[in-house]
């Protein structure tokens, strides 16, 4: 199992802590940028004693004075995002109105409107029961809601959890996992969208070393150890660049950076290969100071300099420069070849570029001037705040809509006109219709692409010039809704479906109503109610919806009993009550230890074994309550875990193996190797006969010398399973084993 080293206790000592925040505030005025007026500090300097009287019994779960951590929040948006002086002012605040008792008028007197608006989209939803989505997605929704109002407000919400992130140590193990999820789900997605590239990697990385400790202290070692290796072979490779760059006079900057953690464990998994294969751990970033008009020109420069010394992969080659991300990045990628056979990724990027890159949506505003054009990342936010007004959707359904544009690779496409439009990888052509105008969407019955007429669902590509034809007695349909990716296409097939589903209810509302009339029954709401039940609807507008789609035949029912005009439906025939999630819960936590113990009947609740990701006994796992299908049970590293953790953390509960006895798990392995003679039986032997375990399947292709084998067989734990794969890594022909979770 995985484990986190802890933290050592902490040792109260109030001089010296009064000592730390003195140093703290010190450091924080230090780290804001730009013009800071005589005003700007006196504001600061109010928020920051206000902070320190609101905050001073509080501490946090780690035993620091909890003013530590809006201080540090405040630090982060000034030093690492380049905020000014009322981001810090309102950072500083952000708890005192949900944790304390100064209140948002309080806030507002003190401050002014701007300070209390920020403060108010970052103070949290309380209150909300069992009922709502996902109280983690309502607040969510709150934050972005003040994107109309406040980027801002984005923008310290995520300094506020990259702080948390940095200081999860003291946190109980079900709440790292649950907040480590929720950041992985949502905010470092978010930062890479705003182009916040260091804070969303760092997220991504911190999120990671609390999700699989393990994988994350491997990686974190193994590039520790080649930290030296990787500095003589940057000194050696950037020799001829420099020389080259300094013959033209150029002012530049060459560093290496490794890859992050994340990006790299991602990288294995994606390419089922191991840390040894990846190639590209790091990259060489080319930083020129050149004129503005002269950025684009010089960067091509720099970039023949670099193909003049080594032979780049033409299809790697990565132009930011010409067509900007989304994200305001700009940057041009290119990857070549060393004199040692190695591939290395090289960054070439303006000094502007590189702010820009490193610190996102605030460098790029502070670089825009005040006629220049909106931008793609302009485009973007007005994007968000279109989706925010949408009436009428779920919070954990707007989530998911949201987060479907925000970590997704882009294409450039062009109109019939020549106009360029950016659109998320795998867009399709229904999803063009919709970024032109949500009327061509819905009026949308083909396309052509480059000349070619291809169907709604056609996948397209970057240069593709696509042409949409229309009708207007074409309507949007519920399968449309599994052709498009965009969050906006999304949510206006939704939109549409709606209003299609009310009209509708109106005409199964009558059907209704005329059904209780012929069996003798009062036309009310109690009677509505009972034959909703009865169909197990959860509205009366599905109910209406579903008998005007002939899904409940009413003309062929059979006439229910009718006693004094209200409806009598035997008790069997209505659906069962389950048990709430509250009762649940409660049941649950209220047990030794407040878990789940898998194996014990003692509960007798019912649970299954996630198909996807196999849990077997001795797998960190915790417990998902479904709505009418029990509680599933998932490892910690399931696809489907970081989702289920963000917006469902409500729903989940911990969960124990009961111990160790003769029930026998499901699980895969595959194994990757050079193919030698014997080696199918050598595997078969070691499963078989050494570790005495039963197969249920067992898989073998070999091509061009090189095999892969895939195994389902049954241990009796992780353990067991482990020493399974461990035996098979010994074989000299074998340099791949991993765990298979479908």
């Amino acid at each position: 199992m995985s484990t986190l080293q802890t933290a050592p206790p902490y040792v109260i000592d109030p001089e010296k802590e009064r000592d730390e925040i003195i140093a703290r505030y010190k450091g924080l005025l230090r780290s804001i940028r730009g013009n800071r007026t005589p005003e700007h500090t006196r504001m600061v300097r109010k928020a920051f004693n206000i902070a320190v009287e609101a905050h001073k019994e509080q501490r946090r779960k780690t035993g620091e004075p909890y003013i530590y951590h809006p201080i540090e929040v405040a630090r982060i948006c000034a030093a690492e995002i380049g905020l000014g002086a009322t981001s810090v002012t309102a950072a500083l605040l952000h708890d005192t109105v949900e944790d304390t008792d100064i209140t948002l008028e309080e806030v507002k007197e003190m401050f002014g409107q701007t300070v209390a608006d920020i403060v108010d989209g970052l103070t949290k939803i309380s209150g909300l029961q069992f009922q709502t989505d996902s109280i983690q997605a309502e607040n969510f929704r709150k934050v972005l809601l003040t994107l109309s109002r406040d980027v801002r407000v984005i923008l310290i919400k995520l300094a506020d959890r990259l702080h948390n992130m940095r200081t999860l140590e003291g946190m109980a193990r079900d709440k790292q996992l649950k907040i480590a999820s929720e950041t992985l789900f949502l905010y470092a997605p978010l930062a890479h969208r705003l182009g916040l590239y260091n804070i969303k990697s760092e997220l991504e990385d911190l999120a990671l070393k609390f999700k699989e400790p393990d994988v994350y202290h491997d990686i974190a070692t193994r590039l520790k150890k080649g930290e030296a290796v990787r500095k003589r072979f940057i000194s050696r490779f950037t020799v001829p660049i420099r020389e080259s760059l300094d013959k033209e006079g150029f002012t530049y900057e060459i560093k290496g950076r490794p890859k992050s953690i994340h990006s790299i464990y991602n990288k294995m998994l994606k390419k089922n290969v191991t840390f040894e294969e990846v190639y590209d751990v790091f990259a060489i970033r080319i930083i020129i100071d050149t004129k503005p008009e002269l950025e684009k020109a010089d960067c091509w420069r720099v970039y023949s300099f670099v193909t003049d010394h080594y032979q780049p992969s033409p299809d790697r080659l990565r132009d930011w420069i010409s067509s900007p991300k989304a994200n305001g990045y700009e940057s041009l990628h290119t990857t070549v070849m060393s004199p040692g056979g190695r591939w290395v990724e090289v960054q070439i990027r303006s000094r502007r570029m590189d702010e820009i890159a490193e610190m996102g949506l605030a460098a790029h505003y502070r670089y825009k001037s005040d006629d220049e054009h909106v931008t793609a990342l302009d485009n973007l936010l007005n994007r968000i705040r279109e989706t925010l007004n949408a009436p009428g959707t779920s919070a954990v359904d707007f989530v998911n809509d949201f987060k479907l544009n925000l970590f997704s690779d882009e294409i450039m496409v062009f109109t019939p006109k020549g106009d360029m439009m950016n659109l998320p990888s795998n867009a399709t052509a229904l999803d063009f219709a919709f970024d032109i105008h949500s009327q061509v969407g819905r009026q949308c019955i083909g396309a052509k692409v480059n000349h070619k007429l291809v169907p709604l669902s056609h996948v397209l590509h970057s240069g593709d010039q696509i042409e949409i034809i229309t009708s207007r007695k074409q309507q949007p349909k519920e399968e449309w809704l599994g052709w498009v990716v965009t969050a906006r296409a999304r949510h206006k097939i939704k939109q549409a479906l709606r209003e299609q589903k009310r009209k509708l209810a109106v005409v199964g509302r009558e059907a209704v109503h005329q059904a209780l009339r012929r069996w003798g029954a009062r036309v009310d709401a109690t009677n509505i109610n009972i034959l909703r039940e009865h169909y197990g609807t959860l509205t009366n507008t599905d109910l209406f919806w579903q008998v005007a789609r002939g899904r409940f035949d009413l003309e062929a029912e059979k006439d229910p009993p009718v006693k004094n005009g209200r409806l009598l439906f035997k008790e069997e025939d209505r659906p069962r009550d389950e048990r709430s999630l509250e009762e649940v819960l409660k049941e649950i936590r209220g047990s030794e230890g407040g878990a789940l113990t898998i194996g014990d009947e003692l509960h007798k609740i019912e649970y299954k074994l996630c198909k996807t990701c196999r849990p077997i006994a001795g797998d960190e796992v915790f417990g998902f309550i479904t709505p009418n299908d029990g509680i599933h049970i998932h490892r910690v590293s399931c696809d489907k875990a970081v989702q289920l953790m963000s917006n469902g953390a409500h729903r989940i509960v911990k969960a124990r193996w009961k111990g160790k006895d003769s029930v026998e798990f499901l699980a895969g392995i595959r194994f990757r190797g050079m193919d030698a003679v014997g080696i199918v039986n050598k595997i078969t032997s070691i499963i078989s006969k050494e570790h005495n375990v039963n197969m249920r399947s067992i898989s073998f292709d070999s091509n061009d010398g090189v095999f892969e084998g895939k195994v389902m067989a049954f241990v009796h734990d992780a353990d067991h399973l482990r020493s399974l794969m461990d035996k098979l890594r010994r074989l000299p022909s074998v340099n791949m084993v991993e765990r298979m979770d479908n």
